[in-house]
């Protein structure tokens, strides 16, 4: 098949491409709304974050009194101390215990109330490393959507370029039918054609690829197809360069930006914690109290009393005139009938309540509390030394991105000028050709040298446009096409 047979097919492709196989169309921010959504490193932060949130709703509950219930029954053989009343013996004991214990720490120097206020922070710090990887998934989305949005522009320029050398073949074909110009400048210009085909292939190719890297950062299905928005770069709404000063933006920045907004409340965070860890070396006081009570099946109680008749032995003897009488008791003895006590009853007699004051002094225990606070207070300096690096991080990425800005925003006004005059040289150029003043390769010179400077204005647009979006970025203003 001929290039010129190809060609026809090869446009109706992506035309199809384009907008045959999806009928929803993709802005940025619904790319950024999606990719933040389905973000795997997002998801695995948020978890994070949830996880710290269930320290500080421990640390929350933790003020509430504990409040325990016990249970036991139990069976006991052979030689066995009865729990209420401490006999021995070896009968078969059934044993069953009840007992409701509390307790609530009522001083402490402050380590829940710092605890709590360290856990609080901490979650808010973990919400906030959230929101920095949004923004970083954000930006990543926006400097892919912008490339393809070049990709785009480039394989426009790329297909009007294809259209002129088709139209100029078409053009000298005729002349040299016509005997007015020579075969080779025919030969000349097909192979223009040629090169400006497998340029315009190369393009849409790198607009196709140019998509599924959105696709990827947005964690999107590759095979899914859809149609990406196509705004005009030059409506893009951005910021003048002054409004933009690196040391305002860097100002802003640190109120803004969720990295340092994270740093900040980690450090708050540990401070807290240090202060908590600087408790642990105090007394605790606590208050406590129990119920409780017991039954066994060898615990009995008293069911009434019988009468016990008077023994027929005698109990001793009198002398009366020198003879000896036998004395007998006439007063009847008292029995005491006895059986196992009921459960319940045996349960409320041998009720227990009991409430204290429990006081706890550390003073050997290891070291733990020491090794603790020192711990706590390295986690500190460690985390402002964090804070350091990111903030001069954030102040060296600003500083260098307005200066990137300045210089594309100069190369950008560089290149329009560069394409005004290449393009008049091209229009005299072709003015020249199609009168025969002018020949096939100082034409497709001044054609090329033109659309050559199409391609670096429009490289130099996107990339004015890239830089000055980062740093409204960095200011705060979030990512606007």
């Amino acid at each position: 098949m001929s290039m010129k047979k190809l060609l026809p097919s090869l446009l109706l492709g992506c035309l199809l491409g384009r907008t045959g196989r999806a009928q929803e169309l993709w802005d940025l921010r619904k790319c950024v709304e999606y990719a933040v959504s389905n973000n795997i490193s997002v998801k695995q932060q948020d978890v994070q974050a949830r996880l710290i949130g269930l320290i500080y709703k421990q640390y929350i509950l933790n003020q509430i009194p504990l409040l325990n219930f016990q249970g036991n029954l139990s069976y006991n053989s052979g030689y066995t101390q009865n729990p209420q009343n401490f006999k021995l013996s070896t009968n078969s004991l059934y044993y069953n215990s009840y007992n409701l214990q509390s307790s609530i720490n009522v001083f402490g120097f402050n380590n829940l109330r710092n605890n709590i206020a360290g856990s609080r922070l901490a979650f808010e710090a973990a919400n906030a490393t959230t929101d920095n990887i949004k923004n970083s998934v954000s930006l990543n989305v926006a400097n892919a959507y912008l490339n393809f949005l070049l990709t785009n522009q480039l394989a426009s320029t790329a297909e009007l370029q294809l259209r002129i050398s088709q139209a100029s073949l078409e053009i000298t074909r005729k002349l040299v039918k016509a005997g007015s110009v020579p075969e080779l400048n025919a030969a000349e210009l097909e192979s223009q054609v040629a090169q400006d085909s497998s340029a315009y292939v190369t393009a849409l190719s790198n607009v196709q690829t140019a998509i599924l890297n959105v696709k990827a950062y947005m964690s999107f299905d590759a095979a899914t197809s859809f149609v990406l928005d196509t705004p005009p770069v030059d409506k893009i709404p951005i910021d003048s360069i002054s409004a933009l000063q690196p040391g305002d933006v860097y100002g802003l920045a640190l109120l803004n930006q969720p990295l340092q907004k994270a740093d900040a409340l980690v450090i708050k965070s540990q401070e807290k914690y240090v202060a908590a860890s600087r408790a642990a070396f105090l007394p605790t006081v606590s208050l406590f109290g129990s119920l409780g009570s017991t039954y066994t099946n060898q615990t009995q109680e008293v069911t009434g009393f019988y009468t016990i008749p008077p023994p027929s032995v005698p109990v001793g003897t009198v002398t009366v005139g020198g003879s000896s009488y036998n004395v007998f008791s006439t007063v009847p003895g008292q029995g005491v009938n006895f059986s196992s006590q009921p459960y319940l009853s045996q349960l409320n007699t041998a009720f227990r309540q009991s409430v204290g004051v429990s006081l706890n002094v550390p003073i050997l225990n290891g070291g733990f509390a020491k090794v603790g606070y020192e711990r706590a207070k390295l986690n500190l300096k460690n985390n402002q030394l964090q804070q350091q690096a990111d903030n001069l991080a954030l102040k060296q990425n600003i500083f260098q991105a307005y200066n990137l800005a300045v210089s594309a925003l100069q190369k950008f006004e560089s290149n329009k000028k560069t394409v005004e005059a290449t393009q008049r040289s091209f229009d005299y150029a072709q003015k020249r050709y199609n009168i025969g003043l002018l020949n096939t390769i100082d034409l497709l010179t001044n054609q090329n040298n033109y659309f050559k400077a199409k391609n670096d204005l429009i490289y130099s647009q996107f990339d004015y446009v890239f830089k000055m979006k980062v740093l409204e970025f960095y200011k705060g203003m979030g990512i606007r096409l």
